[in-house]
């Protein structure tokens, strides 16, 4: 088969700041909601009861309709799905800063998700045909895994700063400025390569099935979380997602047009980075969620220095990504960069299992975070890459769309499983320790660091799972080079297709 290159776009690097930009809005606004909840929540006198929406909203409609944004952005260009997705991302955000009551918040969180689940494969499939010479792939990769791996983090220091010090609507106004600067950048630098759009009709049963599918499956375990895992709404909830993702994989191995092609699932290698990548948000998650009520609740911190303490875990993550895995994927195979960083996550993690009531930061929590960081900088980076090399271009806008569901989805189940895990853990170990001799107000405390430090158990356990998958499943070799064609194009012409593995 003859070499098949498109020249590259001389602006990509322009091209790359804003796509990165873009990125690192949806992602830290994942985690700066989460901060500002608690003063959201007293401001505009929401429920108990009705709180878990200012983020089930969000994780709905964007769990639920990646699949469709990664297809409509092949469909209209990444281009315009990109811009078109950070406007509405924005206008959500204007609507929920200005919220003055919680209707009115739960429906732009609801937007949000929506126009997020539209611009989160548009930026990464951008650049999956951008850029497409190894070298260079593995320099944008590894800055736009270091930016989706520490954006959480960023959040965490946001939503303390302006919670702390100016209000809770400001972590909803910080994202305008993000998307408008990114959208007038992406209309004067981004051009996609000729002929990489896939014109075929909207699969609408496709459609439906996955969308009602994966929102099933999200709500499935938030309400696992807040009802029990063995609740009738609960399993009513999984068995209607099973039944419709079932029919979702009968109707895309039946329909001309598939929304998701079976080619890009079958592909061994990107069904390993999907499924690992999966995992690792279930550990990731969970951490995030108990360790920042660790610092908050139990050590007395600040929103604040709880943002700051996270800050050497974006650090090393960033170090991980750039320096180590960038460096590496084009010498070595994705699963000595995957497998190895996993593990050394998880080691970080094991260290956070030794937190207790007066547990130094820098001996326990600081090295546990700078392991953790360092160890997802480096496996990220190479999944990230790997999960659309060698896509065709028609369908690098799904493919990307399936790293984001891999992601959502893992985050739903890891904060209702470990949040389960924990909640059981610390009644468990309140109603074993409790006497009439016992300080209420220390057990407490007790019981609930040790449901942190079960979880966290299970989150290493995940981990290393993940750490095997990704060493078994995931046999590709370095991503050095760019070789025209696919090897799953079914017969397709190679024009329009993204550079292979080089095995």
């Amino acid at each position: 088969m003859p070499d098949i290159t498109t020249p590259l776009d001389p602006k990509r690097w322009k091209a790359l700041i804003f796509i990165a930009l873009a990125q690192l809005m949806v992602v830290l606004d994942a985690t700066i909601v989460n901060i500002a909840l608690p003063s959201a929540q007293a401001d505009l006198g929401i429920s108990d009861g009705n709180r878990q929406w200012v983020i089930t909203a969000y994780a709905l409609a964007f769990g639920g309709l990646l699949l469709f944004g990664g297809r409509v952005s092949d469909l209209w260009g990444r281009k315009r799905a990109f811009v078109t997705g950070l406007i509405g991302f924005a206008a959500a955000s204007a609507l929920g800063g200005a919220a003055v009551n919680s209707a009115m918040l739960l429906g732009a969180r609801a937007l949000q998700g929506v126009f997020g689940a539209l611009l989160a494969p548009a930026a990464l499939s951008l650049l999956a045909v951008l850029f497409t010479e190894g070298k260079e792939r593995a320099k944008a990769f590894g800055i736009f895994g270091a930016i989706a791996g520490a954006g959480g983090g960023v959040g965490l220091i946001l939503g303390g700063v302006f919670t702390e010090y100016l209000n809770w609507r400001w972590t909803f106004f910080v994202n305008i400025p993000f998307a408008v600067v990114a959208a007038i950048g992406a209309i004067a630098v981004i051009h996609e390569p000729a002929g990489s759009r896939n014109p075929s009709k909207l699969d609408i049963p496709g459609v439906i099935l996955a969308t009602l599918g994966l929102v099933s499956l999200v709500y499935g375990f938030t309400r696992a979380e807040a009802d029990g895992w063995t609740a009738g709404t609960t399993l009513g909830l999984f068995a209607a997602a099973a039944v419709l993702l079932l029919a979702f994989v009968i109707v895309e191995g039946r329909v001309k047009a598939p929304l998701l092609p079976l080619r890009v699932l079958t592909d061994r290698n990107r069904a390993g980075v999907y499924v690992s990548l999966g995992l690792a948000a279930i550990a990731m998650f969970g951490l995030f969620l108990f360790l920042t009520y660790y610092l908050q609740v139990v050590r007395g911190f600040s929103p604040v220095k709880t943002g700051l303490a996270f800050l050497p875990m974006i650090a090393t993550m960033i170090t991980g990504s750039t320096q180590i895995g960038a460096r590496l994927m084009n010498r070595v195979p994705a699963r000595w960069l995957m497998g190895p960083g996993f593990l050394l996550a998880a080691i970080g993690m094991m260290l956070l299992t030794r937190i207790n009531l007066d547990t130094s930061y820098a001996t326990v929590v600081l090295p546990g975070l700078m392991l953790m960081g360092l160890g997802m900088g480096t496996a990220f980076m190479p999944a990230m890459s790997l999960s659309t090399y060698g896509v065709q271009a028609r369908d690098a806008g799904v493919a990307s769309a399936m790293v984001n569901t891999s992601q959502q989805v893992g985050g739903a189940i890891g904060t209702a499983l470990l949040n389960t895990i924990a909640a059981s853990a610390t009644t468990d170990y309140f109603k074993s320790h409790m006497n009439p001799a016992a300080d209420p107000k220390l057990l407490t405390f007790q019981s609930m660091v040790h449901g942190y430090s079960t979880a966290v158990w299970w989150a290493v356990g995940i981990l290393g799972l993940s750490a095997l998958i990704a060493v078994v499943f995931v046999n590709a070799g370095h991503q050095g080079g760019a070789v025209a064609g696919s090897g799953d194009g079914e017969g397709e012409g190679v024009e329009n297709a993204v550079p292979v593995m080089a095995h």
